[in-house]
């Protein structure tokens, strides 16, 4: 039984994330008729929404003629595709074997005791995600972290708070001029 959802009906869960599904159009229709761009597909719709929605998923499954739960199926298979939200900086923290050696797990008590998150959440002012990833491909980096994209390494965990902090500093004065 999937107990996230045991009391809904699918319409109810698929009315919770509405959005605008126009504005993949350009996606599906460049590739409608070819199932076998299903992933790129994903990973551009992805790239609007800045996550799967559920309400997406089944659309991309109307459009390409595939049962609900086979697109589903791609986007739970592949780590690079989210079904929630993420903050504004996704932190992909490494815990591969040479970040783990190298401590990457008191890294991630580190910042999980500062965001005050468990894996996999997001912060409550939506600022930050964070997540744990098999390997980066920083190795010599180790233990290394991505921010939106930019990698920070070797890491202490001092220094793994202090980026936090400094990004944390950097959005509130930021929204301090816009006031």
């Amino acid at each position: 039984m999937n107990y996230c959802c045991q009391d809904k009906s699918r319409e109810e869960i698929l009315s919770q994330d509405k959005v605008e599904l126009g504005l993949i159009k350009g996606v599906l229709d460049k590739y409608r008729g070819d199932k076998g761009n299903l992933i790129t597909v994903l990973q551009e719709a992805q790239e609007v929404y800045g996550y799967l929605p559920l309400s997406v998923l089944k659309h991309v499954a109307d459009i390409f003629e595939l049962k609900p739960a086979q697109v589903y199926g791609v986007a739970t298979f592949y780590t690079q595709f989210r079904l929630t939200p993420v903050g504004k900086y996704l932190i992909l923290l490494c815990q591969g074997t040479a970040c783990h050696v190298n401590g990457s797990e008191r890294i991630e008590t580190v910042l999980l005791e500062e965001l005050k998150i468990k894996p996999g959440e997001t912060t409550a002012d939506g600022l930050f995600t964070l997540s744990n990833v098999a390997c980066l491909g920083c190795c010599s980096l180790a233990p290394v972290m991505m921010i939106n994209g930019q990698a920070y390494g070797p890491l202490t965990t001092e220094r793994a708070v202090k980026i936090i902090k400094d990004i944390k500093a950097r959005e509130t004065s930021e929204g301090g001029e816009q006031a």
